[in-house]
């Protein structure tokens, strides 16, 4: 009987245990909900694959575009001109030059344009223009201004100097400066040596005040539409460089009948080509050793002739234009009061 019960004993722990296992046996996959959270999880983890887009295209734009060496076909030096005359014809003469300095150097040099004479200086101290072939007063402006440095100055007849002068019309009855007073005046550009700085300087010098005492001033936009302007009829006198007639002699063959010289100016320094200051000196060197060998063949000379009438191309230093800026100094001037 007691040995009955023993076995009944057993028999019931054995039946409770496996109860217990199996409720463990149930548990265990519990867990298995409280660990799938790692797949909601997952998510906010991919984001890290989102943004490496986002980072690529910021970075590849920075570092891919970087630009040519200067003087190639993508990156030329840029060569501003003075807007002295036609812009097709003054363009005409500069292309072959730049080409016979390509051609010698393997530097590509793109001739521009300006609008007018401002715009030309503020394409040096800009930057937009690494190169310049300055007039006088374009010249002194851009230096005082920390813009150019002098290289080469042209030759016309010898020399590197040249002159400005007024000119008219005999039925003006304008004899000297004096007569000029209630006159319209003609210019090439407020900022052209020959054609507006020194006759003003004369005109100050002969006790007229251009700003007060003439009637009007027209800008024409260039010498040879100054002297156009004057064998027309629209103004009654103005003033170009010395002899800019020559310019217009062919189309208008009695031109210098029609318009006569009544003063001249005292010399000024000519035009020359320039560079920033901050240039590249082998650069310069090279260009200016090439531009130099153009005054020892016909057709070197040829190509100079073609560009302002240029016979010839000398080196020279920032002291060539000391002169000019004493003759301004002495008038109780500066560049910026001419500028105005």
């Amino acid at each position: 009987m007691r040995k009955r019960r023993t076995l009944y004993l057993v028999f019931a722990l054995l039946v409770v245990a496996a109860t217990v296992l199996a409720a463990c046996a149930k548990a265990t996959p519990t867990p298995a909900p409280t660990e799938k959270p790692a797949a909601t999880e997952a998510p906010t983890q991919a984001p890290a694959v989102t943004e490496a887009p986002t980072e690529a295209p910021t970075e590849a734009p920075t570092e891919a575009p970087q630009k040519a060496a200067l003087g190639t076909a993508e990156n030329p030096i840029v060569w501003v001109l003075t807007p002295s005359q036609d812009t097709q014809k003054v363009l005409a003469g500069a292309e072959p030059i730049a080409q016979y300095v390509e051609d010698k150097t393997g530097l590509v040099i793109k001739p521009v344009i300006p609008t007018d004479y401002s715009a030309q200086i503020e394409a040096m101290c800009s930057g937009e223009a690494q190169m310049g072939a300055l007039n006088t007063f374009g010249y002194v402006l851009a230096s005082k201004k920390g813009c150019a440095d002098v290289a080469l100055a042209s030759v016309r007849y010898g020399s590197t100097s040249y002159a400005g002068q007024i000119i008219t019309r005999p039925d003006t009855g304008i004899k000297s400066i004096k007569d000029l007073v209630g006159k319209t005046f003609c210019r090439p550009d407020p900022e052209s040596t020959s054609g507006w700085v020194m006759p003003k300087l004369m005109m100050l010098g002969a006790g007229i005040d251009p700003d007060k005492d003439l009637k009007q001033i027209v800008d024409t936009g260039g010498h040879d539409a100054t002297v156009l302007a004057v064998y027309n009829g629209d103004c009654d006198a103005g003033a170009t460089f010395q002899d800019a007639r020559v310019l217009v002699a062919k189309d208008y063959p009695d031109v210098n009948d029609k318009v006569i010289v009544i003063a001249q100016s005292p010399p000024i320094p000519n035009d020359n080509i320039s560079f920033r200051p901050d240039f590249p000196k082998d650069m310069r060197e090279k260009i200016v050793n090439a531009l130099l060998t153009l005054n020892d063949t016909d057709e070197g000379k040829a190509m100079l002739k073609g560009l302002f009438s240029w016979q010839g191309l000398k080196k020279v230093d920032d002291h060539f234009y000391d002169g000019f800026r004493q003759a301004l100094e002495a008038a109780g001037l500066s560049p910026e009061d001419l500028n105005k």
